[in-house]
């Protein structure tokens, strides 16, 4: 199996792939958490030096995708060695010693983000399958 970099724009669009086999297959990834995120991604090691993204599930379903909301409840700053501990490897030791070394950043409503713990899709997909994907076409 290929692989890519993560966050490069390769590794994005096999991630999209992946979630559209998903949409088709089973519909929208629904969500029982309502948050509204944005994710800056610093110290990349390609493009611009940061990548921006969002998390939106105020329309009943899971959207991820590269851009900022406008509205957002949250703001996530992260190096780019941390968010793929974190998003690839699912280190969560990692996310607290980054976060107690001001290594991830965070403004607006803290309790948000705790929402995201734990997330079930009820379609039966859970976090680890998505993580297994996803670390197969991550090099």
């Amino acid at each position: 199996m290929e692989k890519y970099q993560f966050l490069s724009q390769e590794w994005i669009d096999k991630v999209r792939e992946m979630r559209q086999a998903h949409v088709d297959e089973h519909g929208k990834p629904a969500a029982d958490f309502e948050i509204r995120m944005n994710q800056v991604v610093t110290d990349i090691p390609f493009g611009e030096g940061e990548l921006k993204t969002y998390i939106d599930t105020s329309q009943g379903f899971l959207d991820i995708e590269l851009g900022e909301l406008a509205d957002a409840e949250i703001t996530v700053r992260i190096d780019y060695e941390t968010a793929k501990s974190i998003f690839v490897n699912l280190d969560t030791q990692a996310a607290i010693t980054a976060f107690m070394n001001g290594r991830i950043r965070i403004t607006g409503d803290f309790t948000k983000l705790m929402s995201l713990q734990g997330a079930v899709s009820p379609d039966g997909l859970n976090p680890s399958d998505v993580a297994k994907r996803i670390q197969e076409i991550t090099a």
